[in-house]
């Protein structure tokens, strides 16, 4: 009955919404007397539509216009921030007339930032040091992203690092599908939604394009792109690419580099067969930024650049950098939000770098092999090698259990000495997936495979460190530190292999010439890995095998009321297997504890079972939706801590299922194609009501307990969101202002820390000239972000249980711990020219 009220008055306010900005099909034609612009129909979308020949693309017939070589229209509903969509679920896309009118160079997350129920938070303008991203309330690690139809998530962590996907002038279309994964999304991670990106397809002539960019914090970049055509008398073509990019970490001394190429080969023939090749390299070389406590944020912003900064410990008396004292009376301790300019300690920011290779291959075809049949095949590799970060430690005086000494470059460094450790992680991922889809009138079947084997093998060892603070390799290539019986000492090491088979099949029942569609569903789905730790004395032994067994149904149904309205109501299943890392030991060895980090054998998948219902309205100048959706979660992973002795001095970290969430909320969108000369506006809107269900283990020792956080609102998720653009686009003259709102969110299972929200505003000027000479469409561009230079911390990283003390239920005091932020990027300008040829 509340979901029916909430439906019934959400289609009646977007009903009047749209009467209301009804506007001529095409208000800045030519004056010639034409038909109103018109939508081609398509048959409704099934569950499998990860595939790039997959799509269902939006066909608009209007006269008098053209696209320009970047792929802008002009026509884009809302400015390319809305797409037509014939889902039975809740999706939002951009197309390539928003994509272009932003910064060059930023990351998939930055560019869907203002998609309903999109939470991002960049560190950098111009996307260097990758975005953090949330939608519903469930962060990057619990939504699977795809680039050309192959999974982008790490196998290991299921992370996403955003600045090595794709270069944004190659990016024809990202979706986002807040709520569930497709039936044939190759994700095991996506208990929230996915994010699908496509590259444009190589051009038909001989051609190319580039821009260079200039801007805020010494920001250089460069592309270019070079197309060849068709080649001989086929339609196969080919593109090829490369952009370099540095730019001056924000408020630290660091700079961080960028190298990236990328390819795509085409071939289509016939009545929809067609071939492809994508491939995508990427090197970067950049810096980590810390993760900062509120008590650091109050007391230093955005950062001390130039000086070196000491820790200050709760209840101790520090000096600050320009000479005056405090007491820390905050119960966190302080520390500079940068890692310092000035090397005394591992805050030292020459030891915090993330130098990266990544190679990405994907051959997405489709082969009609009747009339009724279609093989659909995804072949996949994914190469990665490099550093997740480093920092400095102590020279090692045990292996494992075992007491021992060992030398350094054949030296024996003195007790205390400090060495460096990287985290490097090599990964080898292949995988497929193929299905077939049988038409047969009214019907749609389509089954298929997804598999992959992917080993991914995770050292740290450790090297020296020279006088200045520069490591003697930051990969952690050597020379090492070797202990006395020879073994490299290796603060981690261990080998994952994942092997992945899953199976899945869908129906599509198409009624009442299209109007009616009924969609069912099943993907089972069956993880192993194996697992070698291949450190000494760990609890959980050195072998590790773990399979996991996942069915996961899926049903919808959707209605075309008229051609412009539908409704759709669907329901799913999705899961994210645990971390690789939760299976393991690693850090440093405890006598009285073991390894700082404790690995588990027990943890069970996560599972959300989400439910939606939502109208569309797809009309010539106007598109509208609202969806109400509803998740239930259980088996949530978390990572705590916990003391190994009475001072605290000695502490492991493990994971832990730490129960269930329920949550309830709205998103909606509407935007226009050009109304009152020119201009497109879109705006989106969220709300999000997500509750923990359960009461979380917490505490140490004696002192565990459980805290009282069963009704408590989940942290990471802001109640209200709401996105605004207003596009103007005249031709010649281009430009766009650009509002995102978050509410404020918790960083506690407690709700006793949160940040506050804010509002962050962009701008885009521009002038888009005639051809001259072999230059297409030349144009200049300003990008302005964060026009209010406002100071924020966007994104909790780290959420804790309770933040200040606590009683648990049954009355154990429960000290709390502070939770960590990522700060957001302040003001930048960034100006930018391109052309094509």
């Amino acid at each position: 009955m509340r979901l029916a009220r909430l439906l019934s008055t959400s289609a009646l306010f977007a009903f009047g919404t749209v009467s209301a900005f009804a506007a001529p099909a095409d208000s800045t034609a030519p004056s010639s007397k034409k038909g109103p612009a018109k939508v081609a129909a398509a048959a409704p979308s099934m569950m499998g539509n990860t595939a790039p020949t997959d799509e269902h693309e939006e066909h608009v017939s209007v006269s008098g216009h053209h696209t320009y070589f970047d792929g802008v229209t002009r026509r884009d509903v809302g400015g390319g921030l809305m797409q037509k969509q014939d889902s039975a679920k809740s999706v939002s896309a951009i197309s390539r007339d928003y994509i272009e009118k932003q910064a060059p160079g930023q990351d998939p997350m930055q560019l869907i930032a203002l998609l309903p129920g999109a939470n991002v938070t960049s560190s950098d303008p111009a996307g260097l040091t990758g975005s953090h991203m949330s939608a519903r309330g469930l962060d990057q690690s619990q939504m699977g992203f795809t680039l050309e139809g192959f999974p982008i998530n790490d196998i290991g962590s299921f992370a996403v690092y955003s600045q090595e996907i794709v270069d944004s002038e190659n990016l024809r279309k990202v979706s986002l599908a807040q709520g569930s994964a497709d039936l044939d999304s190759p994700h095991l991670s996506a208990t929230g939604g996915v994010v699908d990106m496509y590259m444009i397809d190589p051009k038909m002539k001989k051609g190319g394009a580039f821009d260079v960019s200039y801007g805020s914090y010494d920001y250089t970049r460069g592309f270019l792109r070079l197309d060849t055509g068709k080649i001989g008398q086929t339609n196969l073509r080919a593109y090829f690419s490369g952009s370099y990019a540095t730019e001056d970490a924000v408020h630290s001394e660091a700079t961080n580099r960028k190298l990236h190429a990328e390819a795509k080969v085409v071939n289509d023939w016939g009545d929809g067969n067609r071939v492809s090749l994508a491939i995508v390299g990427n090197r970067l070389y950049n810096y980590s930024n810390p993760s900062v406590n509120l008590a650091s944020w109050d007391a230093y912003g955005l950062g001390v650049k130039d000086q070196y900064v000491a820790s200050c410990y709760s209840g101790a008396t520090c000096t600050r950098p320009n000479g005056t004292t405090f007491k820390n009376t905050s119960g966190a301790t302080i520390s500079n939000t940068v890692y310092n300019g000035v090397y005394k300690d591992s805050s030292y920011y020459k030891l915090h770098a993330n130098p990266f290779t990544n190679i990405y291959a994907s051959a997405p075809s489709t082969f009609k092999l009747t009339d009724h049949l279609v093989l659909t095949e995804t072949p996949y590799f994914w190469y990665g090698y490099g550093s997740g970060g480093g920092s400095s430690y102590s020279v090692p005086t045990s292996w494992g259990a075992t007491a021992m000494s060992g030398a350094l470059d054949g030296k024996t460094p003195a007790k205390g000495t400090q060495v460096f450790e990287t985290a490097v992680t090599t990964t080898y991922r292949p995988g497929a997936v193929t299905k077939l889809t049988l038409t047969t009138g009214a019907n749609r079947l389509m089954v298929g495979y997804w598999f992959e084997y992917a080993k991914q093998l995770q050292t740290e060892p450790a090297t020296g460190i020279g006088a200045d603070g520069t490591p003697w390799d930051i990969l952690g290539n050597g020379p090492n530190y070797v202990f006395s019986d020879g073994t490299t000492y290796q603060y981690r090491a261990s080998l994952t292999q994942t092997r992945t088979h899953t199976m899945f099949i869908g129906d599509s029942l198409s009624l009442l010439h299209n109007k009616l569609t009924i969609d069912a569903g099943l993907k089972y789905a069956i993880v192993t890995r194996d697992a070698h730790n291949m450190l000494p004395d760990t609890s959980t032994g050195p072998y590790i095998n773990k399979t996991y067994y996942e069915p996961l149904p899926t049903a919808a149904i959707r209605y075309q009321i008229n051609p412009e309205m539908q409704v759709f109501v669907s329901g799913s299943t999705n899961f994210r297997i645990p971390t690789n890392t939760s299976l393991y030991d690693s850090g440093t060895y405890y006598s009285n504890g073991g390894y700082g980090t404790h690995g588990t054998t027990n943890l069970q998948p996560e599972i959300s079972i989400s439910e939606e219902a939502g109208w569309r309205y797809t009309g010539p100048t106007v598109m509208a939706s609202v969806t109400y959706f509803h998740y239930n979660f259980t088996n949530r992973f978390f990572s705590q801590s916990q003391c190994l002795d009475a001072a605290c001095q000695s502490y492991a970290s493990s994971s832990i299922n730490a129960g269930g969430q329920s949550t309830n909320g709205v998103d909606a969108e509407i935007g226009t194609r050009p109304i009152f000369y020119h201009i497109r506006p879109y705006a989106s809107f969220e709300y999000v009501d997500a509750r923990t269900t359960s009461n979380m283990a917490a505490g140490s020792g004696k002192a565990t307990d459980y805290l009282k956080t069963s009704g408590k609102f989940a942290p990471e998720t802001p109640k209200y969101q709401v996105g605004f653009n207003l596009d103007y686009d005249d031709g010649n003259v281009f430009g766009a202002y650009k509002l995102k709102y978050v509410a404020k969110q918790y960083s506690t299972f407690m709700d006793d820390q949160h940040i506050p929200g804010y509002v962050k505003m962009d701008i885009t000027v521009g002038y888009r000239f005639k051809n001259f000479g072999i230059l297409q469409a030349p144009n200049i561009k300003l990008n302005l972000t964060n026009i209010a230079n406002k100071h924020y911390l966007g994104f909790p990283l780290s959420p804790t249980t309770n933040a200040t003390t606590q009683t648990g239920v049954f009355g154990t005091s429960i000290k709390g711990s502070a939770p960590t932020y990522m700060i957001a990027a302040p003001f930048s300008a960034i100006g930018s020219i391109s052309a094509g040829f």
